[in-house]
């Protein structure tokens, strides 16, 4: 049976290492995405001197049928992608400078999230079970649309040429004649003006 849309929990695996300017005291970087993980809260997972690595949360990657397209644009890419969105933690008795907002297999969305500049997206590679996951569904509800060429429309195939010009408007002389034909030609002082008829 077919269903509009799919759900798995996904880990997020989040690296904090030093900063390498005195403004920045650390650099933090989404590395992992961890499919059908249980719940977490910044656990520890590595560390290596000042380099940690933490499994940060488990949000819910959704998959929706009218998304399909977005989602074969994230398979194609090399490697698939599945995108992080991370957003500034502003309460002062956070010990982390970001927090996960949400995870996203389709690059559409994760454009529009970038687009805003309110939040920061982390490309992830897409593990080989994730890939069979999206896939498998993006196969199912993908549906390539044909390209139609646009028929031009001839406005004036039904309407007869009776010569040159509109023949609403009257013409007194020949139509093809130049501009300055029809300005008055410069004539001696005591020659009046000319034009042509």
């Amino acid at each position: 049976m077919e269903t509009s849309k799919i759900t798995m929990p996904l880990g997020i695996v989040i690296r904090r290492q030093p900063g390498v300017t005195r403004w920045a005291k650390h650099v933090w970087r989404v590395v992992a995405v961890l499919p059908g993980a249980g719940p977490a809260d910044w656990a520890e997972l590595r560390r290596d001197g000042d380099v940690v690595e933490f499994h940060a949360a488990t949000v819910s990657l959704d998959l929706h049928r009218a998304d399909a397209e977005a989602y074969m644009v994230s398979l194609s890419m090399e490697p698939p992608t599945v995108f992080v969105i991370l957003r500034r933690d502003d309460d002062p008795q956070s010990l982390h400078d970001y927090a996960v907002h949400t995870a996203t297999a389709s690059a559409y969305e994760a454009q529009d999230y970038q687009d805003s500049g309110e939040e920061i997206v982390e490309p992830v590679p897409m593990p080989e079970g994730l890939v069979a996951w999206v896939r498998s569904f993006t196969d199912v509800h993908f549906e390539e649309e044909q390209f139609k060429k646009r028929k031009r429309r001839r406005y004036f195939e039904d309407l007869k040429e009776d010569g040159i010009g509109d023949p609403r408007i009257r013409q007194t002389a020949d139509v093809y004649r130049t501009p300055s034909q029809t300005k008055p030609t410069q004539s001696g002082p005591d020659k009046p003006k000319e034009t042509l008829h």
